[in-house]
């Protein structure tokens, strides 16, 4: 096996369909460990991949693991695989909280590691992956793993210490699109929209918007600015949010984000 998953929920699942969407690794090249029946059949009837509920198989057949399970359950899982972890895997994390200097004391040994924090979009190919790499990954390692990061989207190194707050920009911020989108949605609605028209015309009015920043290089307040004419619909809109605190609720909600993250 090249791919090994141990934890086969939701994020697990999206960095799945994007590694295979993409072609990375077949299906049959992928094993997943899950104690969970129900979790175990989802996936290997999702995506075709093998399945165990021996997280030990699961970490003596991979190449490269990853760790999937929720991060209150990472100390009692390395427990349980670190003696079958050699050191020539490539271990990847996705807990939020878990440090590389935690997780090196946790395997007790030379691991080589790397740390990332993905996010679902990586489902539809869209992710935005951040990674960061202890002192035993090889710069050719670290190369391989940011192939397959970026197969179900983008990804970037960082420093460790600013793995919080891409937790709170783009870990957690799908949450915070998706209730936008939904709001924005509902609005339609009580303006007279069928629900599912105005589903895909929030859902595509955020798209784009992302997409302009994304490709044109302004600065998001000369977009902004761009759709405000004097005196007209978007300004007195943009007036109602600030009056209602949007901004300063954005930024507040992120920083508790990013508070849990370092404490957990």
């Amino acid at each position: 096996m090249k791919l090994g998953f141990i934890g086969t929920g939701n994020m697990a699942g999206a960095i799945m369909g994007g590694i295979i969407k993409n072609e990375i690794f077949r299906p049959e090249e992928i094993i997943g460990a899950d104690i969970s029946p129900a979790g175990r059949d989802r996936v290997k009837e999702t995506y075709g991949i093998c399945v165990t509920d021996d997280n030990r198989e699961a970490a003596e057949k991979a190449e490269v693991l990853i760790l999937s399970v929720k991060p209150q359950y990472y100390a009692e899982t390395i427990a349980e695989i670190r003696d079958s972890v050699s050191d020539d895997q490539l271990i990847i994390t996705i807990a939020p909280g878990k440090t590389l200097a935690w997780l090196e004391e946790q395997f007790g040994k030379a691991v080589k590691i790397v740390r990332t924090m993905p996010n679902t979009p990586a489902l539809v190919g869209e992710g935005m992956t951040a990674a960061c790499v202890n002192q035993y990954v090889t710069d050719e390692e670290k190369e391989y793993a940011l192939r397959i990061l970026s197969s179900f989207g983008k990804v970037e190194i960082v420093a460790e210490h600013l793995i919080d707050a891409v937790v709170a920009v783009s870990g957690s911020s799908p949450a915070y699109v998706f209730m936008f989108i939904e709001a924005m949605a509902d609005a339609a609605v009580a303006e007279g929209m069928p629900r599912p028209q105005a589903y895909q015309f929030a859902a595509q009015a955020v798209y784009g918007s992302a997409k302009m920043v994304l490709e044109t290089g302004k600065h998001p307040g000369e977009l902004k600015d761009m759709v405000c004419s004097p005196a007209g619909t978007t300004i007195e809109a943009v007036r109602v949010l600030e009056e209602k605190g949007f901004r300063s609720a954005v930024i507040e909600a992120m920083k508790a984000c990013a508070d849990v993250s370092r404490n957990m």
